[in-house]
């Protein structure tokens, strides 16, 4: 879905063409070889959505001895869709890294729904992690098992209270503009 949401909003800005989305992608970072995103699955995700209606071919560019280069347009259907989608990355995300093109395309959709999904996700969080420190009383641990224990708590104590200080801090960011 992230890089169906990267094309529509790179399409929101210009027409552009696969070929030079992928180029963007590489450059100064290469985050199209940090995601795994290869020619012809961004090809895929072009196809895929024109095909949904959310996108179109406005010109082709043919040039000697090369393929001809499809220009896509993003429809009135992909304006609409653009937000579903990236509201969607965010309910669906489980750590913040899965938000990144959603983070990007930001300014496509209403900041304090954003806001809301992520307060929404930090309650969840904690309610689970609750949930969770409850049981950790009621169970006997035999000494064996003890250290184990320990280490497993330690780490899931560790990382919850990690990832909700970064969607506390994501969220403190979004509400002053800085993302």
């Amino acid at each position: 879905m992230s890089i169906q949401i990267f094309i529509l909003s790179k399409l929101m800005e210009d027409n552009n063409y696969p070929y030079k989305l992928k180029k963007q992608l590489s450059e100064p970072i290469p985050l199209d070889q940090l995601g795994g995103l290869t020619e012809s699955k961004l090809y895929y995700h072009f196809d895929s959505l024109a095909k949904q209606g959310l996108i179109e071919t406005v010109k082709i560019i043919k040039e000697e001895h090369r393929p001809d280069k499809q220009v896509f347009a993003i429809t009135e259907k992909g304006r609409e869709e653009l937000p579903k989608k990236i509201y969607k990355l965010f309910e669906n995300a489980k750590a913040i890294s899965d938000m990144v093109v959603g983070l990007e395309s930001i300014k496509y959709v209403d900041r304090e729904r954003v806001v809301e999904i992520l307060e929404k996700k930090i309650k969840n969080i904690k309610a689970h992690w609750e949930q969770i420190s409850h049981l950790e009383k009621q169970i006997q641990i035999d000494e064996e098992h003890k250290k184990f224990a320990e280490f497993v708590s330690g780490y899931v104590s560790t990382r919850t209270e990690h990832t909700i200080y970064w969607l506390e801090e994501l969220i403190k960011r979004i509400k002053q503009g800085d993302i």
